[in-house]
């Protein structure tokens, strides 16, 4: 038996329905109708408290998405259990459409268009052209790969910084401590899609973002620990920063009565950047649970030591 949970019931049966056409040789099924003591998959985002106690033959669980944080850092995930995440189920495209949208803002400067708009001010601003913007990719896993491609045959200038080297066509790749540092400081816009990580949490803090070069864009669609807040407003208040796409926070939702909020260079969404696609993400799984039926290596295993 392979158990569905997500905390909305709706969702579930959306996602059973899904699973069972998909796999009719499995038996699927939701929290309050499994047996589970016989439950060998569990397919979920967002456990109840004591549910992995209660599975005595589970052998693997299966992410609905691509972080996987709050599943690591739960105390009753044994250490050995295999954990396998989503590796794209349509969030590249998604992603790579909303890093697009902030880079070509910022080339066009529409930020300023709408600061302007507020005050009543009338003013042409000049053109910039593709080629004439920086753009710093954070991440060039499966999604920041994909958005670095996008955004080079865009035409734009693309950089990107990962753990370990990486080689794309058109992209430069940046690795270690100093490749962080001269992202930074050669990125016009950087975008973050970064997983949360031991390493990575609060690794944009007020030194680095203070690299950037004057007058550049952040675009923080990754996890909302890997920035520091705080620095972002003081250089957004000091214009060292221009302005921001934030699609994640260190707290969700985001307080009520924050100054991002209303801050006139902030632009903010409900962490929409990338959402798991169901039909995508369910041949994904089923894809998976065959080759472990077979003996095989699924794709998208977590590495705990690595946190993705």
């Amino acid at each position: 038996m392979i158990l569905v949970h997500t905390p909305n019931p709706k969702e579930v049966a959306a996602y059973l329905d899904l699973f069972q056409a998909a796999m009719p040789e499995e038996s699927f099924a939701s929290l309050d109708k499994a047996d589970l003591g016989q439950v060998r998959h569990l397919i979920a985002w967002g456990l109840p408290d004591g549910l992995i106690a209660r599975l005595p033959k589970l052998r693997a669980v299966f992410a609905l998405g691509a972080g996987v944080d709050k599943l690591l850092s739960r105390p009753d995930l044994p250490a050995d259990l295999p954990l396998y995440r989503l590796l794209d189920s349509g969030m590249a495209a998604q992603m790579t459409e909303y890093i697009r949208y902030g880079v070509l803002g910022y080339q066009r400067n529409m930020d300023v268009y709408r600061r302007q708009q507020a005050a009543g001010q009338w003013r042409m601003l000049a053109p910039r052209l593709p080629g004439d913007i920086r753009v710093g990719i954070l991440g060039l896993g499966e999604i920041g790969s994909a958005a670095a491609k996008a955004l080079s045959k865009d035409g734009y200038q693309v950089s990107g910084w990962s753990r370990s080297p990486k080689h794309i066509h058109h992209v430069r790749s940046l690795h270690g401590d100093a490749g962080l540092e001269k992202l930074l400081e050669n990125s016009d816009v950087l975008a973050c899609v970064l997983p949360s990580t031991p390493q990575t949490q609060g690794l944009l803090n007020g030194e680095r973002l203070s690299l950037m070069p004057p007058g550049s864009m952040l675009i923080n669609a990754g996890r909302g620990d890997l920035l520091d807040q705080d620095a972002l407003l003081a250089l957004l208040n000091n214009g060292h920063i221009r302005c921001a796409q934030l699609d994640v926070f260190a707290q969700e939702p985001l307080p009520h009565g924050h100054p991002l909020w209303q801050h006139p260079s902030v632009a903010i969404t409900p962490h929409i950047a990338a959402i798991t696609l169901r039909q995508q993400a369910v041949e994904q799984i089923t894809a998976n649970l065959r080759k472990l039926a077979a003996g095989q290596e699924a794709d998208g295993q977590v590495v705990r030591s690595q946190g993705y």
